[in-house]
């Protein structure tokens, strides 16, 4: 008995010192990220917005970011945990599709991007993909009365290349895009 005492205490020791040297390097690396591991707040018209959390835009004037199966509740992140081949969620991909389509004419042989029509795993993602953004400058321009070519321009600009240059894909921050949107004259 007093056997698997010890050990069980030697076990508790080097799992609390394995532990806390992960907690240490997740915490360390956090801080060399460019928000320092920090919510990213911007504060527009007096009301304040986290760039780091997704954001619903419901009209037509606005760029669009990924659906979301929490319906952009952040106090609740998630997914719907359903897989390609479950019938269900290939219906609300498809559905999604056919809105995407109908919403944007003159897209329809356009293949869509895979964001537009697919939620996160967590349901709250901010970004999408250059091609995403790109796939809603027709829309936009003719709902704004502006040149395609004067959004493509602006989504170059707001768009994020990856960490350091080789992590991650380029993607585009929805809502810093709409807020510069807003800000075009």
């Amino acid at each position: 008995m007093k056997n698997h005492i010890v050990t069980a205490f030697r076990l508790t020791i080097v799992m609390l010192a394995v532990v806390g040297i992960y907690l240490l390097i997740v915490y360390g690396g956090s801080k060399i990220l460019p928000t320092k591991g920090n919510a990213e707040i911007i504060t527009q018209n007096g009301q304040k917005f986290y760039a780091n959390i997704g954001q619903e835009f419901k009209s037509e004037k606005y760029f669009h970011g990924r659906p979301s199966s929490v319906n952009y509740n952040a106090a609740g992140s998630g997914g719907s945990n359903k897989g390609p081949s479950n019938q269900e969620y290939l219906e609300i991909v498809q559905k999604r599709i056919d809105t995407l389509k109908m919403e944007h004419p003159g897209m329809e042989n356009t293949k869509v991007p895979v964001e537009l029509v697919t939620a996160s795993g967590s349901g709250l993602d901010p970004d999408i993909s250059e091609e995403g953004a790109l796939y809603q400058v027709k829309k936009i321009a003719e709902v704004r009365h502006l040149s395609e070519e004067k959004l493509k321009e602006l989504i170059k600009n707001q768009a994020e290349k990856p960490f350091l240059g080789i992590l991650g894909p380029s993607k585009v921050n929805v809502l810093k895009l709409n807020i510069a949107l807003d800000q075009l004259k």
